[in-house]
């Protein structure tokens, strides 16, 4: 199998740091206790211009462990899962905005 990284850029406005960062956290605590999760890694953005002010890179060791815990639910209309959570592209309530992205690794220098 071969792992990927779900890398979810994430624009926070100005007084929603604290709310993001908690739903950020209860969703890892979450992706833990699933099969598959490799790791998580959270960074802030140093600089006050990006539009992105956040970014969460999420390891998972193969795109089906992904797809089994992270988009079942996706496409219904709550975006609930069968652990009656949210998915992740859902979770986050205005105005705070995720663009989430899947990759594989191609190059590891």
């Amino acid at each position: 199998m071969k792992q990927i990284s779900v890398i979810n850029s994430i624009e926070v406005p100005e007084g929603y740091e604290n709310e993001a960062l908690k739903i950020r956290d209860a969703y890892i605590e979450y992706f833990k206790s699933k099969p598959g999760f490799v790791s998580s890694t959270f960074y802030r953005a140093i600089n006050a211009n990006n539009k992105f002010n956040y970014v969460n890179i999420v390891v998972w060791d193969s795109y089906e462990s992904f797809e089994s815990v992270v988009n079942s639910g996706f496409e219904n209309t709550e975006g609930l899962n069968e652990d009656n959570r949210k998915v992740l592209g859902k979770g986050f309530p205005p105005p705070i905005k995720v663009s989430p992205g899947q990759f594989e690794i191609i190059r590891n220098d």
